[in-house]
């Protein structure tokens, strides 16, 4: 994470996670376009980095996010290291309708925590909240899965921008705050002060925890 530029106050690098499949390009695509996906053929799967750019207001300030989308192939996880280095915000991404992307969080969140460092910020995204009728994972479940690992959760929708940009927000507000308070130790607690994103306030149809 840096600070100040001309145009923007935090730099923060954001890594999206999860299996293959479970929507990681699609929501980079559209986080950095302000919309979802839009339906249409199949997203070919990433078979390595993909990169992209967004900036933040949060409160009165800019923070400027490095989005990093890791491919999902087991074959490429061994690349996966050197992408955590330096990484302030992580979203942990599966696919509701698809039980074995659910099984593999376990997985994957060990990876993540042996290869980031303890102040990262980590997200669990159930994606495609609107297959309702394929639906194999509950809400409940997600949202036990993050409550026991001390997580956020919520489920997002690529195809329409459901709740995505809300929970890039919510997870830069939370880099932002670890951040002042790493830089200001002896005041700690005004840095959270009007900064508390009510998450459970949705009116969306996808789960927010």
């Amino acid at each position: 994470m840096a600070y100040l530029s001309p145009e923007y106050d935090y730099l923060f690098k954001v890594v999206l996670v999860g299996d293959v499949s479970v929507g990681k390009s699609s929501m980079i695509r559209g986080i950095t376009q302000h919309i979802g996906f839009p339906p249409g053929p199949p997203v070919i799967s990433n078979i390595g980095i993909d990169f992209a750019i967004r900036s933040f207001q949060v409160d009165d300030k800019v923070a400027k996010l490095q989005i990093w989308d890791t491919a999902g192939h087991e074959r490429f996880r061994t690349m996966h290291a050197a992408y955590y280095r330096g990484c302030s915000g992580l979203l942990l991404l599966y696919d509701i309708s698809n039980e074995l992307s659910f099984t593999h969080l376990s997985r994957w969140l060990d990876e993540v925590k042996e290869h980031s460092t303890e102040n990262v910020q980590i997200m669990v995204l159930g994606n495609k909240c609107d297959l309702v009728e394929s639906r194999q994972v509950s809400t409940e479940r997600g949202r036990m899965f993050a409550e026991e690992h001390g997580l956020k959760f919520m489920e997002t929708n690529v195809v329409t921008g459901e709740n995505v940009e809300k929970a890039f927000l919510i997870l830069t507000r939370d880099m932002r705050c670890i951040a002042d308070t790493l830089s200001n130790r002896n005041e700690p607690e005004q840095e959270n002060q009007g900064q508390d994103t009510d998450i459970n306030s949705t009116t969306n149809s996808c789960s927010v925890t």
